[in-house]
């Protein structure tokens, strides 16, 4: 069997290399997180190990030692969380109905063990519709003409191939634990497992065993890296689920683990050849998911459909080039559809496709409602959509360079972003502008999560994680966001007291631009404006609401690229492997109630109302 090689050489040879195991440590002491509801214990740091690159990329010896060679982007470690049957409650705000009119409905919360569905992938809070929410695509007469066994509906299927005796030359090799099939059989069904992913491996743990570092299973790809995937929660019980991976190659993988099954779609680049950077299934759809593709297209996948050469349906294809350097671009609001959901051709994949951008999106995410569809992309750019009609109703720029990150708060009112201008930011839904700028990362912003055991109608608790290794949590209030005109000038004045260094030059690039007319009023309901769609230019430092984290804590010497948080706990997980779990203080939250935010929460919006920042302790 050839060896693997490292990417390196000792005396101007190769040096070989061979797979290891994941490590886990149990930390006393050290990089715990002091918060206004107690301290956060770090339980354990499970290190994944990096795979060997495979025989086939083996470095070639170049003198030159400014020679470099092109290598699969890698996006660090992402994990998807599920619980197959969670406890008997789930404290998180569900089946929230939000409108562009301000209008919400915030249901009780109810019990969901007789469902046995709960979300935990913090992308998407709430995977389930509204009751008066229609499915994606419902109206298609062409995706409904199907019939199955049981009557009425598309035929379902499950993935056919073998992955662990597959000849594929797209997967290299699959591990499984020797006693995997006892450690299903004996596990609590409300137990969390974790999928992750690290350069070409792909990992399907345990995290409640008592021996997490063993993986269920590993999967060894040949050159592509997996750079995303989602499991479907609306499927899942505890004999299937079913996950979609996006590689950089941009073929996806559709993968039931429990029986080890897969199939490819996309295969090959057969309809779109760019790296898949973010992958999600549809709210609601069993058979659906929606990916992010590196050349700015979003397309819709049928994971029971076959892969067909695509032509774009209509002749507006490609939206004007985009100066990368040009400071004042401004995107064009339109969505180009070069397929829609109500295409009568819906045969082959794909079932949707729109054309966003020339650059590459970096993230998107669904709205509790099941009804938006939020998408950060490269060129700076806030798209927010109403997917169900195919339609873009507001875009945002950031204050400079690309957005990273997005996601949606429990309730459906905000919208968090981060990127390259090492800020937080929240953007409020119905009032269609942003609300508050969260200065603390030293670098790029890389992931954002609202905690909803930490989140009522009123108050929000969030966290972020960035290229400066740091963990950062942050809590806001209503009251924060919406100050007293007659305060607005004091908070102005005081700009200085969080204004970020070396950004000076940006100012000039803000006043520069026009100013949104997010804050103008007319007669109109937000309901007949809503197919508007609304270009928002970069708001003033000096009219948006600053404030600081509650904790920043750096937690390990490599970049952060995922935040999570479970009822029990939070975890992060970083570009060289690193998933460190911390468990929440004791009497931190009360079973089955969701506490208002922590107690700097109330401080903070008290010293907001006075216009004054909030203090913090930055616990370097």
């Amino acid at each position: 069997m050839p060896m693997a090689y490292a990417t390196g050489t000792v005396n101007g040879m190769p040096v070989p290399i061979v797979e290891t195991s994941n490590l886990i440590k149990h930390p006393e002491g050290g990089c715990s997180l002091l918060v206004g509801e107690g301290t956060y214990v770090l339980r354990d740091d499970l290190h994944l190990a990096t795979p060997p690159p495979h025989p086939s990329e083996a470095p070639i010896v170049n003198p030159n030692p400014l020679a470099t060679v092109p290598s699969p982007p890698t996006s660090g470690v992402k994990l998807s969380l599920v619980i197959v049957q969670p406890r008997k409650t789930t404290p998180q705000l569900c089946n929230v109905k939000t409108s562009l009119s301000g209008t919400s409905d915030l249901r009780s919360i109810r019990e969901t063990e007789s469902e046995g569905r709960q979300v935990v992938d913090n992308d998407n809070l709430s995977s389930e519709n509204c009751v008066s929410t229609p499915a994606f695509g419902e109206g298609s007469l062409a995706l409904a003409t199907s019939t199955g066994k049981d009557g009425p509906g598309p035929k379902r299927r499950k993935p056919k191939n073998n992955i662990i005796k597959s000849s594929s030359s797209f997967v290299s090799r699959v591990i499984t634990h020797d006693t995997s099939a006892k450690r299903l059989a004996e596990r609590s069904p409300d137990g969390v497992y974790a999928f992750a992913n690290i350069n070409r491996a792909f990992q399907w743990l345990d995290l409640s065993s008592k021996i997490k570092q063993e993986p269920l299973a590993k999967i060894l790809f040949t050159k592509a890296h997996m750079l995303c995937h989602d499991v479907n929660e609306l499927t899942k019980s505890t004999s299937h689920l079913d996950v979609v991976m996006g590689s950089s190659a941009g073929d996806i993988l559709w993968y039931e683990p429990m029986q080890q099954k897969y199939a490819r779609i996309n295969k090959n680049g057969a309809i779109n050849a760019s790296p898949v950077n973010h992958v999600k299934w549809v709210p609601g759809s069993d058979h659906l998911f929606l990916a992010a593709h590196a050349d700015g297209t979003l397309i819709v996948y049928d994971k029971e459909k076959e892969d067909a050469p695509f032509t774009p349906e209509t002749t507006d294809a490609n939206p004007p080039k985009v100066d990368g350097e040009k400071k004042n671009y401004t995107p064009s609001p339109a969505l180009n559809i070069l397929k829609s959901v109500n295409s009568r051709n819906q045969k082959t994949n794909p079932v949707a496709c729109w054309k966003l951008s020339n650059q590459r999106i970096n993230n998107f995410a669904f709205s509790p409602d099941s009804r938006h569809l939020a998408v950060v992309l490269e060129d700076g750019s806030l798209r927010i959509i109403d997917y169900l009609k195919e339609q873009i109703i507001d875009t945002y720029m950031s204050y400079y360079g690309g957005m990273i990150c997005v996601c949606w708060s429990p309730d459906g009112k905000y919208i968090l972003t981060g990127g390259q201008d090492d800020l937080v930011s929240i953007w409020s839904l119905h009032e269609r502008k942003i609300v508050a700028r969260c200065q603390g990362h030293h670098s790029w912003v890389s992931h954002v999560a609202f905690d909803p055991w930490r989140c009522d109608e009123r108050n929000y608790r969030f966290g972020s994680v960035g290229d400066d290794c740091r963990l950062l949590l942050w809590d806001f209030s209503v009251a924060m966001l919406h100050r007293p005109k007659a305060l607005q000038a004091t908070a102005r004045q005081r700009t200085s007291i969080v204004t970020i260094p070396g950004r000076h030059r940006t100012e000039t690039l803000s006043s520069s631009r026009l100013r949104s007319d997010s804050n103008r009023t007319d007669n109109k309901p937000m309901e007949e404006k809503e197919h508007v769609a609304i270009i928002h230019p970069v708001e003033p430092r000096a009219r948006t609401a600053h404030f600081p984290p509650i904790m920043s804590k750096v937690v390990g010497e490599d970049p952060l690229c995922w935040l999570g948080f479970l009822e029990d706990c939070i975890i992060t997980s970083s570009l060289e492997g690193h998933i460190r779990t911390w468990d929440r203080p004791r009497e931190g939250v009360s079973e089955g109630v969701p506490p208002t935010a922590a107690s700097g929460s109330a401080s903070a919006a008290g010293t907001a109302e006075a216009g004054r920042p909030v203090s913090y302790d930055s616990q370097r």
